[in-house]
């Protein structure tokens, strides 16, 4: 193993990753853009936002790499400090997780009308948010990664409550959505794409996030943490694109399952209750006996 491979080699592999997925966010907002999406205009405005924030957060990214691997070559002693793309980095990447948790917030309390389950979520992800901007503005004046250790609580309690949000978000959807399958094929077909998206809400993020936690824990002497911790802004945003976007291929799930609701006793509804969905694309029915319960799709 070469001298830097912990360091410079792990930031690097990071940041092409995040380059990666931030190409993958663009291809996404491209199509949400060109999409006649009925969207409320908070909606519209985060993923504005989250756009704007995913694209200078990887501007910054390239100039961590060209700083270490061009600016500071052959200057190992560079290494000991985190300048100020990881602080910015942390402050980032909290914006992108409240906003995104405060969207899947609003998706878990139409479909379960929960105040105490959305305010257990909200405690969380802003718990989470106050506490990693702090750790990222506190790591930019400490600086030294020798100094860190008072930082390491803020950042435990950061990554921490930002998963809890993550997981308890993709826990919710997850149960709420297979309660609704109804025995039949084409209809639990669609019910299994938003199980499907519901668990890709939380899951990689919240693997991303612990990965991070672990590592500055851990292996503080190395830049495992940065490679864990550049992306995870750009998993946010996708997620949050992958979710609104999903509906144009559960409009073409919609025109098979037609056929279907003549023949069965009840009916249910997938509803985009917060008025998501394109014009005349606002329900999904199929029909399952004794169900009256409406689900929004997004």
């Amino acid at each position: 193993m070469g001298a830097f491979d912990l360091t410079v080699g792990v930031l690097l592999l990071g940041l092409f990753f995040n380059t990666y997925l931030y190409g993958l966010v663009t291809y996404q907002f491209l199509v949400y853009k060109n999409t006649k999406f009925n969207d409320a205009p908070w909606i519209k405005a985060i993923v504005g936002i989250l756009f704007v924030v995913d694209t200078a957060h990887s501007m910054v990214a390239v100039y961590s790499a060209w700083n270490t691997c061009v600016t500071n070559y052959n200057n190992p002693a560079s290494l000991a400090t985190v300048g100020w793309t990881i602080p910015f980095t942390a402050v980032a990447t909290s914006v992108a997780a409240i906003f995104t948790q405060i969207f899947l917030g609003h998706r878990v309390f139409k479909l379960t009308r929960s105040t105490a389950i959305v305010a257990v979520i909200g405690i969380f992800s802003f718990v989470g948010f106050v506490f990693g901007v702090y750790s990222g503005v506190r790591s930019g004046i400490i600086n030294e990664v020798k100094n860190f250790d008072p930082l390491t609580p803020f950042v435990i309690t950061w990554l921490s409550c930002q998963t809890c949000a993550d997981l308890l978000i993709t826990v919710v959807l997850s149960v709420v959505l297979a309660r609704a399958r109804t025995g039949f094929r084409k209809t639990d077909t669609v019910i299994n794409r938003l199980i499907r998206g519901a668990i890709q809400t939380g899951l990689f993020a919240s693997l991303f996030a612990l990965a991070d936690l672990f590592s500055f824990v851990l292996h503080r002497n190395t830049n495992l943490y940065a490679m864990f911790a550049y992306p995870i802004g750009r998993i946010y945003t996708n997620t949050l694109l992958d979710t609104l976007n999903s509906r144009i291929e559960l409009k073409l799930m919609n025109a098979t399952i037609g056929s279907e609701n003549a023949t069965n006793t009840g009916a249910f509804r997938l509803e985009n209750q917060s008025q998501t969905y394109m014009p005349g694309v606002q329900t999904i029915d199929a029909k399952i006996a004794n169900s009256d319960d409406d689900i929004s799709a997004a």
